[in-house]
């Protein structure tokens, strides 16, 4: 028997958003940095949920992205949730994406973290809590 996460209240548009524009980045992200690696890289993207007990016996349901991109350089990681910031070139990105992002998840009453370490990776986390 397959475990579930059980009902949670969202809005599955307003969630589906936010996962089409983290699965967008990560795969802009792997690509940029197989143009750069070449044969031996291998781009990989997860995704993973669980259901957890935060320290107050409430429940969260967490969403994972990760990649195994270029990750994100430290300096602009503070701003990345910031409308109209993006760290793709002119054209390629409207800096939008991870701003409404962070906007849909807090209506949620929930986080988006990012964890990204340059050369490596970077991984989104998103907490929303289970009512």
């Amino acid at each position: 028997m397959t475990k579930t996460i059980g009902n949670i209240n969202i809005i599955p548009q307003d969630i589906g958003r936010v996962l089409l524009n983290l699965y967008n980045n990560a795969f802009y992200a792997v690509t940029e940095k197989k143009k750069e690696a070449g044969k031996e890289y291998e781009p990989t993207i997860s995704l993973s949920t669980k259901k957890i007990n935060d320290k107050s016996d409430s429940y969260e349901i967490e969403i994972r992205v990760e990649d195994n991109g270029n990750g994100i350089p430290q300096k602009v990681v503070d701003k990345i949730f910031q409308p109209f910031f993006t760290t793709k070139p002119t054209g390629q990105g409207t800096g939008l994406g991870l701003s409404l992002s962070y906007d849909i998840v807090k209506a949620h009453g929930g986080e988006i973290k990012v964890d990204t370490k340059e050369g490596k990776g970077t991984v989104f986390n998103i907490q929303i809590p289970i009512n």
